[in-house]
C-alpha cells in the first residue's frame, strides 16, 4: 500500500488554507489522490461511503474533533486499522497520550514542512515508490 499511486488520503481540517498546504505538500511528494472534509463529522461520513487508507486530521475542528474521529474510525471494523495522523498546532502532552490510548500512528505539528510529512507518511507506511 506504500505506492504513491494507490494511497488514497483524506485531509480534515476547517481551515481552508490548512488543507490547500497538505494538499500542495502531498502533491510535491507525488500523492495526488487526496480528498477533504471541514470536520469529523464529514469525515466520518465519507469514510463509511468511500474509505480513503491514509487520514491526515486537524484536532481542534468543530461538531467532531480530531480524538472524536479517531474514536469513531477505530470503532468501524471497515476503518479500523486506516492509518491515521493527528495535525496539532500544539505539543499538547495529554492530547499526544489520549490520542496513542485510541491507536493513533503518528502526529504532525503545523505548519507542515514537505520533507516532515513524507518521513511521517513512510514511518507509518513504510518508503513511498
Amino acid at each position: 500500500m506504500a505506492l504513491k499511486s494507490a494511497l488514497k488520503v483524506l485531509v480534515v481540517d476547517d481551515q481552508r488554507t490548512s488543507r490547500m498546504l497538505i494538499r500542495d505538500a502531498l502533491d510535491q511528494i507525488g500523492i495526488t489522490q487526496v480528498s477533504f472534509a471541514v470536520d469529523g463529522e464529514e469525515a466520518l461520513k465519507m469514510m463509511m461511503a468511500s474509505p480513503a487508507n491514509f487520514i491526515i486530521s486537524d484536532f481542534n475542528m468543530p461538531k467532531l474533533d480530531g480524538l472524536q474521529l479517531l474514536k469513531a474510525i477505530r470503532s468501524y471494523a471497515p476503518t479500523k486499522k486506516t492509518p491515521f495522523v493527528i495535525l496539532t498546532g500544539r505539543g499538547d502532552k495529554e492530547l499526544v497520550q489520549k490520542a496513542a490510548a485510541l491507536g493513533v500512528n503518528n502526529f504532525l505539528v503545523k505548519p507542515v514542512a514537505v520533507p516532515v510529512l513524507q518521513k511521517t507518511i513512510e514511518a507509518v507506511l513504510g518508503k513511498l515508490q
